[in-house]
């Protein structure tokens, strides 16, 4: 998709379709509250076009709510888009990244492959931060999961612009043939203020990396196992580097066998496809000294569970247990892009998980990277494991900060259902950052707590720690577990079960991967 931002009036704009936003400026609530539905612009002629639709009460401005107007009069554009962000005082910038795919998901089907996004003139919602939420919420719209379809139409919309408007001018005033002294002056419109377009800019090229990044993401996780072994996403992770300006490498079970990672090794053994071990470098130039950020991802492109075998429902979606992975790959694109001033290391953890003879089994200990020893109770704990094994080598690589992401547990899906992901962290400052990104990417999380009573769940009796303890509390041992590895070091988990994978369509993103934790952790990233 071709973005572009552009300044200009909005009745001008000959487009094919031109999205305005509207809120519901009524406050009161109950079922005798009529919706009032305001538009957010200033200009007269799309008013003017809205005005009787707005009037009739068809269009309520709900969150996401879409009403299209053919041939509007006045309007060089073809088609008028009113997309809805519900109440007044609950918009957010956010609102405006979900009305942005709204939008475009509106046009793909119905054909139309050029349009504008108008954005809102609000003292609520800054111009800069709009730009980028909407080139974001944008780029999230246009992807679609059908990729193997053998009669795959491609829906995409071809051009963008995302608009800033702008009053029109002021006709000029036609002179008469008499002049009278006595005679009122006309009045004179006020002069706008010029617009400072550069941080607006600034801010939506942004917006169209973070977003782009973030489909690259979940292009990774949108691929079936067959068609993304551990080797494979390897490639796609040293192809991307390269295109970024990265540096990489990218090994397999030889030099895990020298690292002494016997817990990913111990994953990988079952399974007829070599791990990879995948590990990217952004190193902004003069900078040498100050923080080192361990982006560490769990990797595990099919996961059976092992000897410890899944139930067969829904096994197909398993795909996607390399969300986690994704996600560090989509950041690192984004963070070589934004050039943030920070030196950071990606490591990506990349194996299948499968039940061959040759598989680890309940009652194994592994010797894990660190030389701690793991009693394996469920074999389809894994992820947890490759993890322990990345982030030791990311604090042998130097860094002093780790955030890692994985879809690791069921259990954080039970506790926070498909709303919000969970976070662990054993250093407040380093929470804090991470809190203050989530203000700024948009992304839902909820604090788990950590604490010596779960650590004491995960205590083994044949070798140092178990790497399950049990059904109750089952994600926040399995962080405790994580914190075994990351010892000291200010660490951030993020377990993304709940919501990598979107179970149904939304009006502005597809059924299918999310994405989820990219903007956030690039912004995280950022804080430093």
């Amino acid at each position: 998709m071709k973005t572009q931002l552009s300044i200009a009036n909005l009745a001008g704009t000959d487009t094919e379709l031109l999205a305005v936003l509207a809120v519901d400026t009524q406050s009161a609530t109950g079922s005798a509250a009529k919706p009032q539905p305001v538009l957010l612009t200033s200009d007269e002629a799309v008013i003017s076009a809205a005005a009787n639709v707005l009037a009739s009460g068809e269009f309520k401005a709900g969150a996401n709510e879409t009403l299209l107007l053919h041939s509007p009069a006045d309007l060089a554009a073809k088609r008028l888009l009113l997309v809805g962000l519900g109440k007044q005082a609950k918009v957010t910038v956010h609102s405006v990244r979900n009305a942005a795919g709204t939008a475009v998901r509106f046009a793909k089907p119905r054909g139309i492959r050029e349009m504008t996004f108008a954005l809102p003139e609000a003292e609520a919602l800054p111009l800069p931060a709009c730009a980028r939420a909407a080139a974001e919420g944008a780029s999230v719209g246009d992807f679609d999961p059908d990729t193997y379809r053998s009669d795959r139409k491609d829906l995409s919309i071809q051009s963008l612009t995302v608009l800033v408007g702008t009053r029109p001018p002021v006709a000029e005033i036609e002179e008469t043939a008499e002049f009278d002294p006595f005679a009122e002056p006309a009045p004179v419109p006020p002069t706008p203020e010029p617009i400072d377009d550069a941080p607006i800019r600034a801010a939506f090229a942004e917006g169209v990396i973070l977003g782009e990044s973030q489909n690259f993401a979940r292009s990774l996780v949108n691929e079936p196992g067959n068609k993304l072994t551990p080797t494979i996403l390897g490639q796609r992770a040293a192809q991307m580097a390269q295109e970024v300006g990265l540096s990489w490498a990218v090994f397999s079970t030889d030099k895990l066998q020298d690292l002494k990672m016997g817990a990913f090794l111990g994953v990988a053994q079952g399974s007829a496809e070599p791990p990879a071990l995948i590990v990217l470098r952004y190193e902004p130039e003069g900078i040498k000294d100050g923080p080192v950020l361990g982006l560490v991802g769990k990797g595990i492109t099919f996961d059976t569970g092992g000897i410890s075998i899944k139930p067969s429902d829904n096994m197909e979606k398993m795909k996607y247990d390399m969300a986690g992975g994704a996600a560090m790959l989509g950041a690192m694109r984004a963070i070589a892009l934004l050039k943030p001033r920070v030196r950071v290391i990606g490591i990506v953890c990349a194996a299948e998980n499968m039940p061959d003879g040759k598989a680890q089994k309940p009652g194994d200990v592994q010797t894990a990277m660190s030389g701690k020893t793991i009693e394996i109770i469920n074999t389809d704990a894994e992820g947890r494991l490759v993890l322990a094994d990345g982030l030791t080598y990311a604090r042998q690589l130097g860094a002093t900060h780790l955030i890692d992401a994985a879809t690791l547990t069921g259990a954080c899906v039970v506790a926070l259902g498909m709303v919000n992901a969970g976070i662990f962290a054993n250093d407040e400052d380093t929470y804090e950052r991470f809190s203050k990104a989530l203000a700024t990417s948009g992304e839902k999380f909820w604090r788990l707590p950590l604490g010596e009573e779960y650590a004491d769940m995960i205590k083994s009796d044949i070798g140092d720690i178990k790497n399950t303890g049990g059904r109750w509390g089952g994600a926040i041992t399995a962080a405790e577990f994580l914190h075994n590895f990351a010892e000291d070091t200010p660490w951030i988990h993020l377990d993304i079960a709940g919501i990598s994978w979107m179970e149904e369509n939304k009006p502005y993103i597809a059924k299918g991967p999310s994405g989820i934790a990219v903007r956030s952790i690039v912004e995280w990233a950022r804080t430093f």
